[in-house]
């Protein structure tokens, strides 16, 4: 990689998922209906990265062959090599600092016809005139093509010179290196059956498009170039021909099946040149609705869910949940009091455990549970509280045995009152009332503004 890596600040990504922040602002269903337009026009892109160029891109370049030659029954992986490749590309380069002199500038002198490309030693003029259809000639020499698209990383011909941030500035400023860099790109085109049709990129199959994307099928080294061509495509200014390229190529990779052995490195490689996200996910929409088999597409957005979704869910969940019993409680509370207890004192004594038992359920809950309740528990804060408890039965005293039975048939009738205490100290006092108590309390009937249970 040349002198990419020479800072300490920049931490390399060591997932393919750290690599890859395609899916990072999905909106969801952004641009489906440009995806459907934009296959009529048949345009495509295809990756081949700087990994022939490089000896780490060597590892690449072996993977991107593997890739390319995948069993049809085998489900693809994702390639960190070629994840982390892209990742610097699309980001600059992290930490890539200019080591050679800026006045230096042989990508630009070379395209401006005033050195030849070494170790060949032939001209830029040269090529574009007499190599152009040599199929042979640019199929079999390897030594053109990072002079032809330079790159800020070292490639395999050493001779070649990484480009400078300085450089690109003054090759964009050069009508002359700009008109021959883009015929160089139609040369390269034609060598792989296809041609430009207007300035905004778009490719459309040449004539002798069978010949060409058969050969393309075989010499798989050729999808390293490609992915040079688009990075190089991009430093240049002219990021916007990639998406067409790389379109082009999913589609007869996938769709039309021309390039069967394209179709790994289109999706691995090509796609990831390009470096605006939604760009991205519109070409690899397209290659998932006609990707077969659809199960084996790797390339989706992620299935698990975010961590901050996944928080939400649980509190959610959490928040159910105590509503679920706290309703239960009411419920158990409700059917408590309707019936007659055998010790009112420790009747009274259950139900005031359970107040409190039920406050402090309704702080853990949190706002939304604990609104709903909040209105039907005790409130120890009022100045005048109202309880519903069993009623109180009179102390029995020394009468007749009518009267006395006539007194223990009105015990056993449940019945329902409501006891005003003048403070909240006043309701300790209930809990040493019983049957027994020979101190009747105060007692008076419901006047019709309680709440009815």
């Amino acid at each position: 990689m040349g002198n990419l890596l020479t800072g300490d600040s920049f931490k390399e990504p060591t997932t393919v998922e750290e690599c890859d922040s395609t899916w990072d602002t999905d909106s969801g269903g952004e641009e489906e209906q440009g995806d459907d337009e934009e296959e009529a026009e048949s345009v495509d892109v295809k990756q081949s990265g700087g990994e022939e160029e490089s000896a780490a891109d060597g590892a690449d370049a072996g993977n991107q062959r593997d890739c390319s030659s995948i069993e049809p029954n085998v489900k693809p992986k994702r390639s960190f090599y070629a994840a982390r490749d892209l990742y610097k590309y699309r980001h600059q380069y992290p930490n890539f600092k200019d080591l050679r002199c800026q006045n230096d500038l042989c990508n630009l002198r070379f395209y401006m016809n005033k050195i030849p490309f070494k170790p060949d030693g032939v001209y830029i003029e040269e090529i574009l005139n007499k190599w152009t259809g040599d199929y042979d000639k640019l199929e079999h020499n390897h030594t053109y093509i990072q002079w032809l698209f330079p790159l800020r990383e070292q490639g395999l011909n050493f001779y070649a010179k990484e480009l400078t941030s300085c450089e690109i500035e003054e090759f964009k400023k050069s009508k002359e290196a700009i008109k021959r860099f883009v015929l160089a790109y139609k040369m390269m085109l034609d060598f792989f059956g296809l041609k430009l049709v207007d300035k905004k990129g778009k490719v459309l199959r040449a004539t002798n498009w069978q010949e060409r994307f058969q050969h393309l099928n075989e010499s798989q080294h050729n999808y390293l170039r490609i992915t040079r061509i688009l990075k190089s495509l991009g430093e240049l200014g002219y990021e916007n021909f990639k998406s067409p390229l790389v379109k082009t190529f999913l589609e007869e990779s996938i769709v039309e099946n021309t390039i069967p052995n394209m179709k790994q490195s289109a999706l691995e490689y090509f796609v990831y040149t390009i470096k605006d996200r939604s760009e991205r996910r519109k070409l690899l929409r397209f290659a998932s609705h006609h990707y077969q088999p659809p199960e084996h597409f790797i390339w989706g957005p992620s299935k698990q869910p975010k961590p901050d979704q996944s928080k939400t869910i649980k509190k959610i969940s959490l928040n159910r949940s105590l509503k679920k019993n706290t309703q239960k409680s009411e419920d158990n509370k409700m059917d408590h009091s309707m019936e007659r207890p055998q010790n009112l004192s420790s009747d009274v004594e259950e139900w005031q455990l359970e107040q409190v038992e039920e406050e402090n359920s309704q702080r853990a809950e949190g706002d939304d549970a604990g609104k709903e309740s909040e209105n039907d528990v005790y409130k120890s804060e009022h100045s005048q509280d109202v309880i519903l408890c069993p009623a109180i039965a009179s102390p029995i005293s020394s009468t007749t045995d009518e009267e006395g039975t006539k007194q223990s048939k009105e015990a056993n009738k449940v019945s329902i009152i409501i006891v005003e205490a003048t403070n909240q100290g006043s309701t300790d006092c209930l809990c040493n009332l019983s049957p027994s108590t020979s101190v009747t309390p105060v007692v008076t009937e419901p006047s019709g503004t309680g709440k009815e249970v």
